[in-house]
This record gives structure tokens, sequence and C-alpha cells, in this order.
């Protein structure tokens, strides 16, 4: 029993901002503390939810969604895993790539989103672009940073047991470089989230980004809620 107390306190905590957020919401809806084009009462956003799932559309539109996103995700996260390995394990590609790379991943992937559209259009391009994009940014750092960081004490034991490059790799530097590549993949996912929500407000007919933008021109304010709920609860899954 003893062994269980911390644990319910560490739930306990957990669980207590988003029921206090939960009792805020309720209490300015009940008492109107703020309109409700702004923040629709709880039970309205979950009376649009259930009316959107029986007829199917917010299902169709979270489907188009996830399939952007694990399109973009996948060519993102392999373009800079691979990137990465070349800029960490290749000193003269680092010379000549790092510079350029590193100024142009300063600059935001939703700011370069005009130039894209002269180039690929709005169409279905557009996105897997962005998606891809600001996947590959966080990961090519993180891969390049990871395998920068392996210990030279570790590189140089391979040398003496007289590994070749391709065993030293294998054997030493990916095994102490994964935790941070994963870091950098889980960051790529979060991003590319975020990208495709903002790219489907900008320039799409279809997806929970495009659901939200139809709904807030339309002044349906419950609805333009229920598909970023959704959207969030996707992200935390």
């Amino acid at each position: 029993m003893t062994n269980l107390l911390p644990v319910l306190a560490n739930v306990a905590c957990t669980i207590s901002l988003p029921l206090v957020l939960l009792l805020a919401w309720g209490l300015s809806s009940r008492f109107g503390w703020l309109p409700e084009q702004i923040l629709p009462a709880p039970e309205v956003v979950w009376a649009t939810i259930a009316e959107l799932w029986r007829d199917g559309s917010l299902i169709e539109h979270t489907l188009v969604s996830l399939r952007r996103v694990a399109i973009g995700f996948s060519i993102g996260a392999l373009s800079g895993l691979l990137a990465g390995a070349a800029l960490g394990l290749l000193p003269l590609v680092r010379s000549f790539v790092w510079p350029v790379f590193t100024a142009v991943a300063q600059v935001n992937t939703l700011a370069w989103l005009p130039l894209l559209v002269l180039f690929v259009g709005i169409d279905e391009e557009l996105k897997y672009v962005c998606i891809a994009w600001s996947t590959a940014v966080p990961v090519t750092l993180a891969t390049t940073r990871s395998i920068a960081d392996v210990s030279p004490n570790l590189v140089e034991l391979g040398r003496v047991f007289d590994f070749t490059p391709m065993q030293r790799v294998s054997a030493i530097v990916l095994p102490a470089a994964l935790p941070s590549l994963f870091t950098g993949v889980r960051e790529g996912l979060a991003a590319a989230w975020q990208s495709l929500v903002i790219v489907e407000l900008f320039a799409s007919f279809d997806g929970l980004g495009y659901l939200m933008t139809w709904a807030a021109s339309s002044s349906s304010w419950n609805l333009s809620s229920s598909p970023c709920w959704s959207s969030q609860r996707s992200v935390c899954r």
C-alpha cells in the first residue's frame, strides 16, 4: 500500500491540470465569461463531435490528414536520417553542407510556403513537401549532433580492434547515437502535425485543417473546435 501512494500522487498531479481546465471551461460557458463564438460550451462541442462521427465526415477528414502525415513524415524522416548520417560521418560533406543547412534551417518552414506554392502549386504535393521538410530539419539536426557527440574513445577502440568503417558505424556509432535519434524523430513527428494543420488551413479542400477553416467561415464555432480536439488527440496517441 505504501508503494502505491507515490504512484497515486503522481497520477493525481498529472490529471489535476486537465480537470481544472475542464472545470474552468464549463464555468466560463455557464456564466458567460467568454462569448460562445470564442469558447462554446463543452456539451455543444461533444454533441458536434458525435454528429460528425455519425455522418462519417470526421473520420473522412481525419483519414486524409493521417495519410498526409504518414507520407510526408516517412519521406522527411528517411531524408533526415540519411542527410544527418552523411553530415555526421563524412567531414568533407559536413564542411560544405553544414553551414548552408543550418542557415536554411533557421527559417521556419511556413515562411517558405509562398515560394513553394510557386514551384509545386497548391495540390497534394505542397502538403507532402511542407510536412517532409518540417520533419527533415529536426531529424537531420538530431542525427548529425548525435553522431558528432559519440565519444572519440569509442571510435578509437574500434580502430584498435581493426573494425571496418561499417562495423564501427553498426557496433559503436549507432548504439551510442540511438537515444538522440529517437528524440529527433519524435520532434519531427510533432513538427509534421503542426505543419499539416497550417498547410491545410492555407490551401486544402479536405482534412482537419480545412474542416476548421470551413467551420469558422460558416460561423459554426462548435464545429471548429471539434477537429482541433481530434487532431490534438491524434498527436497525443
